[in-house]
């Protein structure tokens, strides 16, 4: 008899991310299933109704449990989380899902650790690649030194949350000194997004840069695929200095000299994956085909040069499904 397919599991599918992938592997030789916190997540109904799941938040300390258990019990061959809270709490247990048999696609927990914090993010590249001048927000932390206009960040986060431009002295001089606040020289230029496939032996196979055209809540809604060989290597140098062996998002802004500057790294799956699969270069697909035994190819991987623009998509089924959903979120929130 032949063998039952590979069974990946795909966490945050209410997202951007996970929607992207579902999508990415539904021709695949796979079965898929999904999870989230959410109930009325759209990438749960992309999926038939016994491959649905509702998980808790990445930090409720239930997660990590709940997800390993729901894996045993579903026999899951590979996750693929794409949710930040998610990520450092697997990472930190890998070993436990291993021995499950389940394998994770998914940065190792040092490379999330710096990855996750922009500042550490910052001094780890630091010489390696340009990056804006960067001074944390704490007791040390003179606004009277910081060239105007500039750009205040948390320290962590993403999809452009609580990011700002400040202009005036003044907004500088109210803001919390507590150490979760990051002020960064203001770059001028066009924002990048490079797509990045790193093997789990750490070989760069492919990168993709992606010039964001329009952004909404964080998330590119209109782009277009490039290649340019400056972005490439910046790329490279970037995945390099974090160790990456997996998927990973590397967002660039170009300054007045006209050269990239590095703003952050997602160490996982972005939302605008769909450009990239796009564009010839299948990323979910080599990552989980790479964590069930099949190599990623040397590359670099070619690519063409496309555009994209985002549009709403609708699904319709029985409102009984939801209620179902809505149920198990009432039992995890209880």
């Amino acid at each position: 008899m032949p063998a039952d397919p590979p069974r990946v599991l795909v966490t945050g599918v209410g997202g951007p991310s996970g929607i992207s992938i579902l999508r990415a592997l539904e021709d695949a030789p796979l079965t898929l299933l999904g999870g989230d916190i959410d109930p009325y997540a759209a990438g749960l109904y992309l999926l038939d109704a016994t491959r649905r799941s509702i998980l808790p938040r990445g930090d409720d300390p239930r997660f990590t449990d709940d997800v390993l258990a729901r894996c045993e019990r579903e026999a899951i061959d590979v996750l693929v989380p794409t949710v930040d809270s998610e990520l450092l709490p697997l990472a930190r247990r890998r070993d436990e899902f291993a021995a499950a048999g389940v394998t994770l696609v998914l940065a190792s927990e040092a490379t999330l650790e710096v990855c996750l914090d922009k500042w550490a993010l910052a001094e780890r590249c630091h010489g390696r690649v340009r990056g804006p001048a960067t001074v944390v927000v704490d007791a040390a932390f003179d606004p009277r030194a910081i060239p105007l206009p500039a750009i205040v960040k948390p320290r962590s986060g993403s999809g452009s949350r609580g990011i700002r431009l400040l202009e005036k002295r003044a907004e500088l001089e109210v803001l919390e000194r507590d150490g979760t606040l990051l002020v960064q020289e203001h770059l001028p230029g066009p924002e990048y997004s490079l797509d990045v496939l790193a093997r789990a032996d750490g070989h760069v196979a492919a990168v993709v840069p992606r010039e964001r055209l329009k952004v909404d809540s964080g998330i590119a809604v209109t782009g277009r695929t490039l290649k340019d060989d400056a972005l490439d290597a910046f790329a490279r140098a970037v995945a390099r200095a974090i160790e990456l062996t997996t998927v990973a998002n590397v967002q660039v802004k170009i300054d007045a000299a006209g050269e990239p500057a590095l703003l952050e790294v997602n160490a996982r799956f972005p939302g605008t994956m769909p450009l990239t699969v796009a564009a010839g270069v299948d990323m979910p697909r080599l990552a989980v085909m790479e964590a069930l035994g099949e190599p990623i190819p040397d590359g670099p991987l070619p690519f063409a040069e496309i555009a994209m623009v985002r549009y709403f998509q609708e699904r319709f089924f029985a409102f009984d499904d939801i209620t179902d959903l809505q149920r198990h979120a009432a039992e995890i929130a209880s």
